[in-house]
Order: structure tokens, then C-alpha cells, then sequence
């Protein structure tokens, strides 16, 4: 076995994961909803006091936190705590915690860092801030009101509460926050400069992102029926549906895991990141491909080797549009793809780290979910392999994960399957 790519780079891998939304905490909890071929959007009781707003819809998750110490987690909104659950169970599953769920001392060692992002902080804590620029209202300002909405909130807790020593990596780029994260925490790995880093992203839910892609004309507004919407690459699609949740991988040095035993769940095959330059809002497919190519350049496989893609496939009209036109430009096939958006809807910016952890136990499973609520593609979309009915089986050695976001910024990764030392 070789630790090292070709290039002299070290060989990253995935050893531990984590993931709170509507599908569960879990791959089995997820797994078996999935199979179910349902949705999770619920019509948004909580939202009737905004007359204005036309998207009532929305997908929460609705069981109860775990409980943590209240004097370490004061400084976290549920931004924070939702970010917090997930990497719980990623360091747990990784082995980074002891009997009593204390963080090991290899995390304090400064070669373990954090990357992490969001779209924003809490957003109650936020509209704390609001009441005293507004109304003069200090009443509810306390000396952790800025800590819980900070754009940092995450990633600065996270390091606290684990007492992390090593790099912070601050990935605040809406959606693809997530998948940033887990991005850099690979090059900081394979350039040498940390031997694990936790990644990942995570939002909150509140009635603003709702107004904010309904007043774009984004959001969906099927409010009589949930369980029809989002739709992505249909051709009655009528908009996103926002989601929130959080997701975290561990993210580790080949070498480093084996001497230690770490079980291995892939391989970060390769990563690429890109701007399109053109406009805040909408996507340009030329420059989105120019991502996908810079991740299979970074795997060193050619186009051919990916079996599966999970897309970012919000349900926008011009997203799905520029986004199936990417992928076809650099496959120049229909390739099989899916999006986990029509299950969740979009988690923002959690959604790059949730879709890698399902995309890396989907590949293990040997089995994708398919799109739901595709009746009849958009013959406006590219002629890929849009997966329906009962999902998928194939045998995958390598698949991709892709997101893109406001302010024109692309990701792509690329997992590769691990099956023993002796054939990797």
C-alpha cells in the first residue's frame, strides 16, 4: 500500500461521519427512509403570521437535541447545537472520544483542526442584535447574544468544546459550506500541515430563508401538497423548499489511520473549486463544469470512472438547467444521478457535508436513491441517467458530490469506495 498519490500528495480518507436532518442521525435511519420513496416537507403552521410570504413549506427536523452540558454549549444557538450533535457522533464513530464522550488527546494535539461553515448564525440571536439597532432594546442582549450569530459560531464552538488546537477554516459560503469544508480539510491533510480535521456545515431553519428565495421567486408554493414538491429536474418544477439539518465528516491522513486501526469509510479522491465571476445569483454552467474537471484532474481518473453523481438539484428552474448542461459537458453521457434535495429539501448550508456522508454510504451500500417527484424531465435539461423509481444498484468505485452556491461558487468531490489495504 502506498500512502502517497502519485503527485507526493498524502492520501486522505474518511473515518468517521455524522448527519442530523429529516432522514435521522444515522445511515440505517436514513437508509430505511429513503427506501420509503417519500419526502419530508411539512406545511409550515409556525409561518401563517407572515401573510406576505407564499412558500409556506419547509422541512425541519423535529425530534428532540441531545443533551449537553449546559455551561458548554451556552455560546451555541441551534445552529451551533445542530452542528454540534452531528460532529458527536463523527468523532464518536471515529473513535476521537473516550467512554465518557471526552475528545481524546490527539485532538488536543494541534494536529487535529476544524473546518466549518453555515449561510448565517442564529437567527434568534440575530434579531436580538436587530431590537437594538431598532428599538433601543437591550433587554434581551447578553453576553452571548454575538457568540450564537457570529459567522464563525460553528467552527469557533466546535473548537472550544472539543478544545481543538489545530487550524480553523471559517467556510461560510451558503450552500456549499459544507462540501468547502470538507474540500480544504482535504488539501490541509494531504499537503501535510494537520493529520485530521473535522468538516462540515449546518443551518438552522427559521422563516427568513423561506422569505428570502420567496421573494426571488425560488421557493416553492405547493402548499396544499408537501409531499409533490421540491421536484428537481421536472418539468413543472416550481422551486426549492429549505430544509435544515447539519452534517460532519472526519477527515484523516491514510497513514495516521492505519497505525491507529481507524476503520475507513472512503477515500477523498479528489476536490475541485471554482467562481464563476458573472453574477451573485445566477449559475453559469460553463464555469460549474470547470469545477468537476478540476476534481477528476485532482483524482487523476478520467470522466468515465464516476459512477454515480449526487447533485445539487435544488429545483430551480435555471439551476437544475445549468447544472444537468455542466455535468453532460464534462461526462458527455448520462451519467446516473440523483438528488437528495427532493427527499430533505435544501439544507443549505449543510447540505454539502450531509450529501457526502449519504453519497459515501449509498456507494458502500451499493445502492442510490432515486429523484423524487420526477414525472417528465425538463426537456430543457442535459440527457443524463436522472435515476427513478426504485433508485439504483451499481457497483461503484468512485462517485461525486456536487454543490454550488450564491456568489458564484462551485464544488465537486469525489469519493473513492475502500475495500481493504490490499486493493487500495
Amino acid at each position: 500500500m502506498t500512502f502517497t498519490k502519485p503527485n507526493g500528495k498524502r492520501r486522505v480518507v474518511v473515518t468517521g461521519g455524522g448527519m442530523i436532518s429529516a432522514l435521522g442521525r444515522n445511515w440505517d435511519e436514513a437508509y430505511s427512509k429513503l427506501k420509503e420513496k417519500k419526502n419530508f416537507i411539512k406545511y409550515m403552521q409556525d409561518w401563517n403570521y407572515l401573510d406576505k410570504l407564499n412558500t409556506k413549506l419547509a422541512c425541519p427536523y423535529t425530534e428532540e437535541l441531545p443533551k449537553f452540558p449546559r455551561k458548554k454549549i451556552r455560546g451555541m444557538g441551534r445552529v451551533g447545537l445542530l452542528s454540534l450533535v452531528a460532529t458527536d457522533d463523527a468523532l464518536k464513530m471515529a473513535g476521537f472520544l473516550d467512554d465518557e464522550g471526552n475528545a481524546i488527546e490527539e485532538i488536543h494535539n494541534g494536529r487535529t483542526g476544524i473546518a466549518y461553515g453555515s449561510c448565517m448564525g442564529s437567527m434568534e440571536s440575530m434579531s436580538v442584535l436587530v431590537g437594538v439597532v431598532d428599538r433601543a432594546d437591550f433587554t434581551k442582549l447578553d453576553s452571548q447574544t454575538y457568540i450564537k450569530c457570529m459567522p464563525q459560531t460553528c467552527a469557533a464552538n466546535l473548537s472550544i468544546y472539543y478544545q481543538v488546537r489545530g487550524r480553523l477554516i471559517i467556510t461560510d459560503t451558503a450552500c456549499t459550506s459544507g462540501s468547502q469544508a470538507i474540500g480544504y480539510s482535504y488539501e490541509a491533510i494531504a499537503d501535510g500541515r494537520q493529520d485530521v480535521m473535522i468538516a462540515g456545515g449546518s443551518d438552522e431553519l427559521n422563516s427568513a430563508d423561506g422569505a428570502i428565495f420567496d421573494v426571488m421567486g425560488a421557493a416553492s408554493t405547493r402548499n396544499s401538497s408537501p409531499e409533490t414538491t421540491p421536484s428537481p429536474w421536472d418539468k413543472n418544477r416550481d422551486g426549492l423548499v429549505i430544509g435544515e439539518g447539519a452534517g460532519t465528516l472526519v477527515l484523516e491522513d491514510l497513514e495516521h489511520a492505519m497505525k491507529r486501526g481507524a476503520k475507513i469509510y472512503a477515500e477523498v479522491a479528489g476536490f475541485g473549486t471554482n467562481m464563476d465571476g458573472t453574477h451573485i445569483t445566477r449559475p453559469n454552467s460553463d464555469t460549474q463544469a470547470v469545477s468537476l474537471e478540476l476534481a477528476l484532474k485532482d483524482a487523476g481518473i478520467s470522466p468515465e470512472k464516476i459512477s454515480y453523481i449526487n447533485a445539487h438539484g435544488t429545483a430551480t428552474v435555471h439551476g437544475d438547467i445549468s447544472e444537468s448542461k455542466a455535468v453532460y459537458k464534462v461526462f458527455n453521457r448520462a451519467v446516473p444521478i440523483s438528488t437528495t434535495k427532493s427527499y430533505i429539501g435544501h439544507t443549505l448550508g449543510a447540505c454539502g457535508s450531509i450529501e457526502s456522508w449519504l453519497t459515501i454510504n449509498m456507494m458502500n451500500e451499493g445502492w442510490f436513491h432515486p429523484n423524487l417527484n420526477l414525472a417528465e424531465v425538463d426537456p430543457e435539461c442535459a440527457p443524463l441517467d436522472y435515476i427513478k423509481d426504485d433508485g439504483r444498484k451499481i457497483d461503484a468505485e468512485y462517485v461525486m458530490s456536487n454543490n454550488f452556491a450564491f456568489g458564484g461558487v462551485n464544488t465537486s468531490l469525489i469519493f473513492k469506495k475502500w475495500n481493504d489495504g490490499s486493493e487500495n
